[in-house]
């Protein structure tokens, strides 16, 4: 029995950090909560250097992008489907749905937009990054 106590330290360690999956859905969840936020620093935290987008798009692009579109907006929403997780050891392609909309805070937004969205992912110093995104309406 002198086992038990290193095999239950074992379990606990092997519990204490989610799944690679996991991680990369409650990311994703939390950069999604820094768009409806209106907080674009906290949405480049999680974009590789590298980052490459629509039409060439890198990320300096990305983070002038999402500063227009805040201060366009007084509110915005995404809404994002099911995510389609695929994980090839420290790379993932999530597939998904976004419906994007802005407005002055009314109860309508003033512009929506319906994406198809795949983006690519990497763990850099074990938090995901994403460094590709391509979609369209």
């Amino acid at each position: 029995m002198v086992w038990l106590p290193w095999l239950v330290l074992a379990l606990l360690a092997a519990c204490s950090r989610p799944d690679p999956e996991a991680r990369l859905r409650a990311q994703i969840a939390s950069m999604q909560q820094a768009v409806q936020g209106r907080q674009p620093n906290a949405v480049m935290d999680q974009i590789a250097a590298d980052f490459s987008g629509n039409g060439g798009m890198d990320r300096e692009a990305l983070h002038n992008l999402l500063r227009v579109k805040f201060r366009a907006n007084a509110d915005v929403g995404a809404t994002i489907g099911p995510l389609d997780v695929t994980l090839q050891g420290n790379h993932a392609t999530v597939r998904f749905t976004a419906l994007l909309t802005g407005g002055s805070g009314r109860w309508l937004p003033d512009q929506a937009g319906a994406y198809q969205v795949t983006t690519g992912w990497r763990l850099e110093d074990g938090d995901w990054r994403l460094y590709a995104a391509q979609w369209s309406r």
